[in-house]
């Protein structure tokens, strides 16, 4: 999913990394709504958790290899703008310290998994949510369907920019067949580990878990 340098031309590169920053410019926004004093230390533990576990690969087929996005699990954990805030530090220490994605690609990288990933989801589980039960088993489920259509919808956010801008020679419909048949399957663990992780939170600190959290009016007290 990082993609490298050369891959796509500067024009298309410089395009995204400014929409990249538009929307991190967003999320700090938003983000200071949506954070409170008990979720923000969960912000920078699910930005570790992240870049900890996007460092483990796991085998998918032909000799390919995935890891975790964590776009689904940190928007359920922390919430669509911090969420996206958290995929940008890992990308941007990643790029930077191990040269996982290039430099020049990395506003293509952050569009892909820290705005396409994490509001895919986001959409996907806040429809789901109004449709399942109001229990922490559905609320799981939905968080790991939401994690396994954020991959391949980041994916497919990598064949639009190579369609605009590819440096390469194979053809836009083998890029998609490749990057969303190859992604579909990673998603499956991806949805795997966001269910176990969020199931594993709520039986522990559920008032921390942003996606249950949400679903209960606040409090008010009368005389």
């Amino acid at each position: 999913m990082h993609i490298p340098d050369g891959f796509i031309d500067i024009p298309t590169s410089t395009a995204f990394a400014a929409a990249s920053a538009i929307a991190v410019t967003a999320a700090v926004k938003g983000a200071r709504n949506q954070l409170s004093d008990q979720s923000a230390p969960l912000a920078g533990l699910t930005a570790v958790f992240i870049f900890a576990v996007q460092m483990l690969n796991f085998p998918v087929a032909a000799g390919t290899s995935g890891h975790l996005l964590g776009a689904g699990l940190a928007m359920v954990l922390v919430g669509p703008y911090a969420a996206t805030l958290a995929l940008t530090v890992v990308l941007l220490v990643q790029c930077l310290m191990f040269a996982d994605g290039g430099l020049t690609a990395l506003g293509l990288n952050i569009f892909n998994m820290g705005v396409i990933g994490v509001w895919v989801s986001f959409l996907i589980f806040f429809l789901l949510k109004k449709i399942l039960p109001k229990r922490k088993s559905a609320l799981v489920m939905a968080a790991a369907v939401a994690a396994f259509l954020s991959v391949p919808a980041a994916a497919l956010g990598f064949v639009i920019e190579y369609a605009i801008g590819a440096t390469g020679t194979f053809s836009v419909s083998t890029v998609l067949s490749g990057m969303v048949g190859t992604h579909l399957l990673i998603g499956i663990g991806e949805g795997v580990i966001t269910a176990l992780t969020v199931g594993a939170v709520l039986a522990s600190r559920s008032d921390l878990v942003y996606g249950w959290e949400s679903k209960n009016s606040p409090l008010e007290m009368r005389a």
